[in-house]
C-alpha cells in the first residue's frame, strides 16, 4: 500500500484527498432510513470541484438521501450589476448545475444570500433570489462566524466583528421573517448570546443555528477544553428556550472544531466518530429534542476529514437509542418542516 498524500488545507478547510478515504470503507448502516442532507454546499474552485454530478457521486454510496438543502457560499455570482443582486448568480449557477447534470431537483431547496446589511432594502434582493429560484429558495445567510484568532477561521473571507449586533442587520432579519423565509445562522460559541439576542427579536422568524453552534476547539480552544465546552453548553441551552429556533448537527469536519482526523494515516470509522461526538450531540438533543434538531453533512466542507457514507453511518449509530418517531425527525422530519421541502416517498 502507498504511503497517503500529505494533508494540506484547501483554504480554511481541510483537503479532499479520495485515495486516503478510500483507506476505509464500511457497509451502510440501516440503508433504508430516509435522510434528508440539511446542509451542504456546491462549488468550482481552484484545486476544489464540487459540483451535482460530484454531489451525487457521494449519494449513491449507499445511503437513503431522497432530498437536500443546498447553503450558500459565495458560489456563481454575478459579474457585473447592482452589487447587491450579484448573489441572484448563485441561485442560477447552482440551479443550472442541477440542469446539466439530468437531476433539477437537486439540491431540492437552497439557502441564499442576500447582505442582510442593506436592512429593509433586503427585501428587494430576497424577491430576486425567490424569483430566480422558482420556488426553491427557503432562506438566507449571511457570513457571520468571527473571531480575532487567526487560527479560528472558517471562511475564505472572513467577515467582521458585530454583524449580529447591527441594528441593519437586524432590520435585514425582519426582512426575511416578511418573506416567510428562514434565517440560518453559522456562529460560533463566543457569539451565541448575539445569536439568542436576534432570534429574541423577531419571534416570528424560524432562526436555525448551524454546525452545533460552532464548539470550538482549535487556536487557544484547545486547552481548557471542560470550560469551553461548558460555555457552549450554556449558549446551546439558552437559545433552545426560544421556541422560534433549531439546530443543525454536524460540521465536526471544521478545523476550527479541533478535530485533526486528517493528520492520521487512515480515516476515522463510525464507530470512532460516534464516539467522539457524543457528548455534543446529547447537548443539543437534551437542549432542543429531535423535533428541533436535524443532521447535516456540510459537505465539501466536511469531506477532508471522512467520507459520506461514514459520517451517516455515525448519525446512525448516535441516533439508536431513540425512537423510530425520533429518528425519522432527526433525519428528515425536522428539515422538512423547517424548509417546507417533502420529502419524496415518505
Amino acid at each position: 500500500m502507498s504511503a497517503p498524500s500529505t494533508p494540506r488545507m484547501s483554504g480554511p478547510h481541510a483537503a479532499i484527498r479520495q485515495g486516503w478515504l478510500d483507506r476505509h470503507v464500511e457497509p451502510v448502516l440501516d440503508p433504508d432510513q430516509p435522510i434528508l442532507d440539511a446542509h451542504h454546499h456546491l462549488w468550482d474552485r481552484p484545486g476544489s470541484r464540487y459540483r451535482v454530478p460530484e454531489f451525487l457521486a457521494d449519494l449513491a454510496t449507499g445511503h437513503d438521501v431522497r432530498a437536500s438543502l443546498y447553503v450558500q457560499c459565495r458560489t456563481g455570482y454575478r459579474e457585473t450589476g447592482p452589487e447587491a443582486l450579484r448573489p441572484v448568480g448563485e441561485v442560477e449557477t447552482v440551479r443550472a448545475w442541477g440542469r446539466e447534470a439530468g437531476a433539477t431537483a437537486c439540491p431540492t431547496g437552497l439557502i441564499a444570500h442576500a447582505d442582510l446589511l442593506l436592512g429593509d432594502k433586503a427585501e428587494a434582493v430576497i424577491t430576486a433570489l425567490m424569483e430566480a429560484g422558482e420556488g426553491t429558495v427557503r432562506g438566507i445567510r449571511n457570513t457571520t462566524a468571527h473571531h480575532p484568532d487567526p487560527a479560528l477561521n472558517s471562511n475564505p473571507r472572513p467577515p467582521p466583528a458585530g454583524l449580529l449586533r447591527d441594528p441593519a442587520f437586524s432590520q435585514g432579519a425582519g426582512a426575511v421573517a416578511r418573506e416567510g423565509l428562514v434565517l440560518d445562522i453559522w456562529a460560533y460559541q463566543t457569539q451565541l448570546d448575539e445569536v439568542h439576542d436576534l432570534a429574541a427579536a423577531h419571534p416570528d422568524l424560524t432562526v436555525v443555528i448551524d454546525h452545533l453552534g460552532g464548539p470550538l476547539g482549535a487556536g487557544p480552544f484547545r486547552e481548557n477544553r471542560e470550560k469551553h465546552f461548558a460555555d457552549w453548553r450554556a449558549g446551546v441551552e439558552r437559545l433552545a428556550r426560544l421556541p422560534n429556533t433549531r439546530i443543525k448537527i454536524g460540521g465536526f469536519g471544521l478545523v476550527v472544531m479541533g478535530k485533526d482526523y486528517h493528520l492520521a494515516d487512515t480515516p476515522p470509522s463510525s464507530e470512532q466518530l460516534a464516539q467522539d461526538w457524543a457528548a455534543y450531540v446529547d447537548v443539543c438533543l437534551n437542549a432542543f429534542g429531535p423535533d428541533r434538531a436535524m443532521f447535516e453533512s456540510n459537505f465539501p466542507v466536511d469531506k477532508g476529514m471522512f467520507s459520506y457514507p461514514v459520517i451517516w453511518n455515525a448519525f446512525k449509530r448516535l441516533a439508536r437509542s431513540y425512537s423510530a418517531e425520533e429518528r425519522a425527525a432527526l433525519f428528515y422530519g425536522t428539515a422538512s418542516a423547517t424548509y417546507g421541502i417533502a420529502l419524496p416517498g415518505s
